[in-house]
C-alpha cells in the first residue's frame, strides 16, 4: 500500500470519527439539560480553553500561539470569529436542552449551501446552473416551512450563518486549527467569567451545587469541544476538500435521527418537504462535486 493510499484512509477514519462525534453530541448535551444554556456554554469555553493550553504546551507551541496576541490584525479575525463560534455554541447547546434538535439538524444540512453562497459573495466563486439549483432548492424548503407554520426557524438560521461565516472568515486567517481556537477560547474567557462570577453570587450556578456527575459532565464538555476538532484538523490535512464535504452531512443526519427516532421530537408534513428540498440541494451540489472532481483529476497516462 503507497503511502498516499495509507494517509487517504487515515484522513477517513479521523473525519468519520469527528463528523460522527459531532452528529452523536446532542446525547451528551441531553445530559445537562438541568444546566441552563449560558452556564453550560461557560464550561465549554474555559475547559476547552485549558484543554488547549495543555495540548499546546505539550506539542511545544505555546509560545507561537501566544505571540499570536501581538499580531494586531489576526487578533482583529480571531475575534470576531471567536464571537462567531461562541454564538454558534450557544444556540446549539441551546438546541438542545430545549428539545429542538431536529431545528440544529436543519441548519447544519444548511450549512453546505450557505457556503456556497458566502463564497460566491465573498471570494469571487461563481455558481454553475446545478449549484444554483441546489441553492434555490434549498431556499425553497426554508421558505416553505416558513409560510405553512408561520414561524422562521432562527435556531437553524442561526446555526447555519455563524458557522458559516465563521468557517469564511478562518479560510482567511493565516492559522493553525489548533492555535486558532486557542487564541478564540482565551477571548472568551473573559466574557465566560463574567457570567460564571453572576451566576455564583446570584446562586444560580450549578456547578458544584447539583451533584458530582454534572459537574464531571461540564469538565468534559472541554474534551467534548477539542476532541473532533483534532480528529478534523487530522482529516483536513489528509484529505481534499471535496471528499471532507461529503462527510459533513454524516453530523445533521445523525442529529435528524436522534430527534426523530431517539428524542421523539415532533415532525410534522411540512418538515417533511423541508428536509426534502434541502436533501435534494445537497445530492444535486455533491453530485455537480463529483463531476467537477473528475474532471480535475488527472488521466491515467498524462504527463
Amino acid at each position: 500500500m503507497n503511502s498516499s493510499v495509507s494517509e487517504a484512509r487515515a484522513g477517513a477514519g479521523y473525519a468519520l470519527a469527528a463528523f460522527l462525534f459531532w452528529g452523536f453530541a446532542p446525547l451528551f448535551f441531553k445530559l445537562l439539560t438541568r444546566v441552563g444554556a449560558y452556564e453550560i456554554l461557560v464550561h465549554r469555553v474555559w475547559w476547552s480553553c485549558v484543554l488547549l493550553w495543555l495540548l499546546l504546551a505539550a506539542m511545544g507551541k505555546i509560545k507561537p500561539a501566544l505571540a499570536l496576541f501581538r499580531n494586531r490584525r489576526l487578533m482583529l479575525g480571531l475575534t470576531a470569529s471567536a464571537l462567531l463560534v461562541g454564538t454558534n455554541w450557544l444556540v446549539f447547546i441551546y438546541s438542545i436542552v430545549s428539545n429542538r434538535v431536529l431545528e440544529s439538524s436543519l441548519g447544519y444540512f444548511i450549512n453546505p449551501l450557505v457556503n456556497v453562497v458566502l463564497g460566491m459573495l465573498f471570494l469571487g466563486e461563481r455558481l454553475n446552473g446545478r449549484q444554483w439549483f441546489a441553492v434555490a432548492a434549498a431556499a425553497s424548503g426554508v421558505f416553505y416551512l416558513t409560510w405553512s407554520t408561520g414561524n422562521l426557524s432562527w435556531v437553524s438560521l442561526a446555526l447555519a450563518g455563524t458557522f458559516g461565516l465563521y468557517g469564511l472568515l478562518r479560510k482567511q486567517i493565516a492559522v493553525s486549527a489548533i492555535e486558532g481556537l486557542f487564541v478564540e477560547t482565551v477571548l472568551l474567557t473573559p466574557l465566560a467569567l463574567v457570567v460564571m462570577v453572576i451566576f455564583a453570587v446570584t446562586d444560580r450556578a450549578v456547578f458544584l451545587n447539583l451533584d458530582r456527575t454534572v459537574d464531571v459532565y461540564l469538565l468534559l464538555t472541554g474534551l467534548v469541544t477539542t476532541l473532533p476538532l483534532l480528529w478534523f484538523a487530522a482529516a483536513a490535512r489528509r484529505l481534499n476538500l471535496s471528499t471532507l464535504g461529503f462527510f459533513q452531512y454524516l453530523a445533521p443526519s445523525c442529529m435528524f435521527f436522534l430527534g426523530v427516532f431517539i428524542f421523539k421530537e415532533p415532525f410534522s408534513s411540512a418538515q417533511l418537504i423541508t428536509f426534502s428540498l434541502i436533501w435534494l440541494g445537497l445530492l444535486v451540489f455533491s453530485l455537480d462535486s463529483l463531476y467537477r472532481m473528475r474532471l480535475r483529476a488527472p488521466r491515467p497516462g498524462a504527463v
